[in-house]
């Protein structure tokens, strides 16, 4: 290492460009494995989660599999459709006060959980809620995923997971993905004495690029109140504001 970025990266490390002990982050665990068990999903989060609180952050680690979710659009199934009960209303309430979001899934034949499709499904279901800025609901907020297994679909999970997530307002920072694949085939899991995971220095530069391309956009999103409301309201454009789109016979 030269003297120039030894100097440089001691700064750095030392000294974050901001203050983010204001912001939380809430990250929903989608495995398919209950409460107390363990997830191997759970030990990639808490790399993340450690970085967060260092900088005073507050975080939230639950597992959409120990809640009763039922499957559907709506917004709380409590009493309809024979369900004695819906969770999702609960869970909803604290993704709506967090600033951060992350999703972790394990990988299942090359696919995201079934409770993480779960979890964007129900989530859907709140998009045709707005702001207090008329804009949709999760406008302003950010999203990032993390994704564990022993078979390959990182890449293929993140895609789907964020384009969701920016699909229904999240503003998705770059680098928000990370993840870690043991080998193809039965074999150790993140977790598993020996894997290899908690050590690999890939899968933790990346998460720590995450964590911190999420505070970075969570602080300029907060710092800013949010993205502008102009020209992203939908009932300003049912209104007959179309700001600036003009239609092709207007310009015969």
């Amino acid at each position: 290492m030269t003297v120039q970025l030894e100097k440089i990266t001691s700064t750095q490390c030392a000294n974050p460009p901001a203050r983010y002990d204001d912001l939380s982050v809430l990250m929903l665990n989608c495995t398919l494995t209950r409460s107390p068990n363990l997830s191997h999903t759970e030990g990639l989060l808490e790399v993340a989660q450690q970085i967060f609180e260092a900088n005073g952050v507050s975080t939230e680690v639950l597992r959409p599999v120990d809640y009763d979710i039922p499957a559907g659009l709506g917004l709380d199934y409590t009493g309809v459709d024979r369900y004695e009960r819906d969770d999702w209303p609960t869970i909803q309430a604290k993704i709506d006060s967090c600033d951060i979001l992350i999703l972790g899934t394990s990988v299942w034949l090359g696919e995201k959980s079934s409770m993480c499709n779960r979890v964007l499904e129900r989530m859907y279901g709140y998009t045709h809620l707005f702001n207090d800025k008329g804009q949709y609901r999760d406008y302003g907020k950010v999203g990032a995923t993390l994704i564990t297994g022993n078979e390959d679909g990182v890449k293929h999970c993140a895609m789907s997971i964020l384009f969701s997530l920016s699909h229904i307002g999240y503003t998705v920072p770059p680098q928000a993905d990370a993840g870690w694949m043991g080998e193809a085939g039965p074999g150790p899991s993140y977790r598993d004495p020996g894997s290899g995971g908690p050590e690999n220095d890939f899968t933790n530069r990346n998460t720590t690029f995450l964590v911190w391309n999420c505070l970075h956009l969570a602080r300029m999103l907060k710092d800013a109140g949010g993205v502008p409301a102009h020209g992203n309201q939908p009932d300003a454009w049912d209104a007959g504001c179309h700001t600036d789109f003009h239609s092709p016979e207007h310009k015969r």
